[in-house]
């Protein structure tokens, strides 16, 4: 094998794994994204939701002790959406050789759709103080 074939071999290699890495980072924002905007609404809506459904007990009341940390909780999951959304919508696509591993990529439907959950669960967990006196 010449030069000129495993440097090309090692630029399919590396733009395979930045296909997969990407991927990855993809799915840990939306991960990271969702379990923020969960717990975000742990303190308010979560336990309305669980008590809703007939999920109740002590444990659901604690969840009240979550409402000092909201912000925090609120500020992660924005940062981890937001680098999500940048990952799906806006990365620039690496350059991949035909047949490569990178040239069919893997469908983000599910990344996409919990970015877009976790996206409605924190604006509700920011909206809910300001629109329940309304409800009540």
């Amino acid at each position: 094998m010449n030069a000129l074939q495993s440097g090309a071999t090692s630029e399919v290699a590396e733009s395979a794994s930045a296909s997969t890495g990407g991927f990855r980072r993809e799915e840990f924002a939306a991960t990271g994204g969702v379990l923020g905007a969960l717990a975000a609404t742990g303190c308010c809506i979560l336990p309305l939701v669980l008590f809703s459904l007939g999920v109740g007990g002590v444990w659901v009341g604690r969840l009240a002790s979550l409402a000092p940390y909201q912000p925090y909780f609120i500020g992660f999951a924005a940062l981890s959406i937001g680098y999500g959304f940048w990952q799906v919508y806006r990365r620039p696509k690496a350059a991949c050789a035909d047949g490569a591993a990178c040239a069919r990529p893997l469908p983000k439907r599910l990344v996409k759709t919990a970015l877009w959950s976790a996206t409605v669960l924190v604006l509700a967990a920011i909206i809910y103080p300001f629109v329940i006196p309304y409800i009540l």
